[in-house]
């Protein structure tokens, strides 16, 4: 039997190294109990939340910086970090061919970050999953704790999948998904690739990242139910699961699966922090807060969204569907005096090392967003308002719902699923599958500015305008070079073009 647990300072796909889905190196720390692997998982399997000072690329963190939720900050005198956040996110923010390259063009920074460390705790879990079952336990704890740690593996690898097919693929179209090139599916803890040879790692077709994604978050919910997460919040659990399960079949335009699995985690947990004047100076998401299932990874906005002149800020097409007179979620965000352009301020708990992630974080209310979307796809208007006012509820004061009907539904849906969660790793992926709804099909031409600054001046040389119309191909991301060019055989690349400004704000 082998016990060996491959070290994780030996990995395959450490980051000077571009072979992201081959297998560990052995060294001679062996898994005794499954406490070991237990270990494991929590240190190199979950995200881990770490200090970041602004912004950074790695565990897709760029992710809220491609939407129309957000704008930067032209105008003004230039500010000193600049180069050091907006120029390492410019490619992404402006949509690049090459999302690595500085705004100048004579520097290309690696992007393979993200790509590489999920292929990474992809492995971890992979290996946990094979050689778990290989131990004998010696007690009925320690059995419930390995049901309970296979379950964890099967969420963490779920979720992981589930981030990189709507970055590196196609959204789910339910025509098309079968053969739409979606990421490498690799499920085994050994080597199953041989770079010298003619070969390439195959992408995967979405429908069958999506099944596997289903199977994982399925076997989760099993697990889990049979040995509960006592400390869930940071751990998965089989509430977690299921609302992430939840938003997969929403994906997948799956409704009845999505009602199914959405009405069962609110029939046993259906609570709705309920929002009031008090939140007017009160941060929202922090570990405190009921509606939190589940968190992983860090918080990208500590310093990142402050409305200051050159920085990034809350755009003026999300924060005008606030009613700003009894909607308590305008208390989210603020005015920056100095430039009077929006900021966050409120929402998250923004210190160095949050308890709350600002791209996986799962709680409560999304659920209700999800099962009203599904009823309203399957024409159960009743049901769909139900939802939508249970919700309001808690947000809005004094509300007064109006039932509404058709595309007209939908659309408020979809306006609370933006406002709800918006700045929470949503807003991308939503644009994604709007564009390939079958149903009510929706399209929009996002334009963002970005401010270009030579060093020599105080002031910004100009604001440069990109535009990404509908269906653009830049609504998948290009799979990282170093990943194309590891093979003989280079692994099919997504199609995506240079995108030069279409002019700036002083002209």
């Amino acid at each position: 039997m082998n016990k060996i647990i491959y070290k994780i300072t030996l990995l395959l796909c450490c980051f000077g190294c571009s072979n992201f889905l081959e297998d560990y190196s052995e060294s001679q720390t062996v898994a005794k109990e499954v406490a070991h692997f237990d270990e494991l998982l929590l240190g190199d399997g979950y995200l881990p939340a770490v200090k970041k000072k602004y912004i950074s690329t790695d565990h897709a963190g760029f992710l809220n910086v491609l939407d129309d939720d957000i704008t930067t900050v032209s105008g003004g005198i230039a500010i000193h970090y600049w180069s050091g956040m907006m120029e390492g996110l410019f490619g992404y923010y402006a949509w690049q061919l090459e999302v690595g390259r500085n705004p100048s063009g004579n520097i290309l920074q690696d992007d393979s970050q993200t790509w590489l460390d999920f292929y990474r705790r992809i492995s971890v879990t992979n290996v946990i999953l094979k050689e778990i079952d290989e131990l004998n336990v010696d007690s009925y704890q320690e059995e419930l704790d390995r049901i309970r740690v296979k379950g964890e593996c099967h969420f963490i690898r779920a979720s992981l999948y589930f981030t990189l097919i709507n970055l590196y693929g196609k959204p789910f179209h339910p025509q098309t998904s079968s053969t739409d090139l979606g990421v490498p599916l690799k499920l085994t803890g050994y080597i199953e690739h041989d770079k010298n040879k003619d070969t390439q790692f195959e992408r995967t077709p979405v429908a069958k990242v999506y099944e596997q994604i289903v199977k994982d978050l399925r076997s989760s919910i099993d697990y889990l139910t049979q040995s509960p997460q006592k400390h869930p919040l940071h751990r998965a659990s089989k509430e977690a699961a299921q609302l992430l399960l939840s938003r997969v079949y929403l994906y997948m335009q799956d409704w009845n699966n999505t009602i199914a699995i959405s009405s069962e985690l609110l029939h046993n947990d259906s609570r709705l922090y309920q929002m009031s004047e008090n939140d007017s100076t009160k941060i929202f998401l922090t570990k405190d807060n009921s509606e939190i299932l589940f968190s992983q990874g860090s918080m990208n906005f500590h310093n990142g969204l402050t409305g200051a002149s050159g920085d990034f800020a809350v755009s003026d097409s999300l924060i005008n569907l606030y009613d700003k007179k009894n909607d308590f979620r305008r208390y989210f965000f603020g005015i920056n005096s100095n430039t009077f352009a929006n900021k966050l301020q409120w929402k998250y708990d923004t210190i160095a090392i949050p308890h709350v992630s600002d791209l996986y974080t799962l709680r409560i209310a999304e659920a209700y967003l999800n099962i009203a979307e599904a009823y309203a796809m399957n024409n159960n208007t009743e049901e769909a308002n139900k939802y939508l006012r249970l919700l309001r509820e808690k947000r809005i004061n004094n509300y007064v719902h109006n039932n509404y009907s058709g595309s007209a539904l939908i659309n408020e849906i979809r306006t609370e699923r933006r406002k709800e969660l918006c700045f929470e790793g949503h807003r991308w992926f939503d644009l994604r599958r709007y564009a390939v709804c079958k149903q009510y099909p929706y399209h929009k031409t996002i334009v963002h500015e970005f401010n270009v600054f030579d060093g020599n001046q105080n002031n910004w040389d100009r604001t440069d305008i990109y535009i990404l119309p509908p269906d653009d191909p830049a609504y998948v991301m290009q799979i990282p070079q170093s990943v194309l060019d590891y093979d003989k055989v280079q692994m099919q690349e997504n199609l995506r073009y240079k995108r030069n400004p279409v002019g700036d704000t002083n002209e």
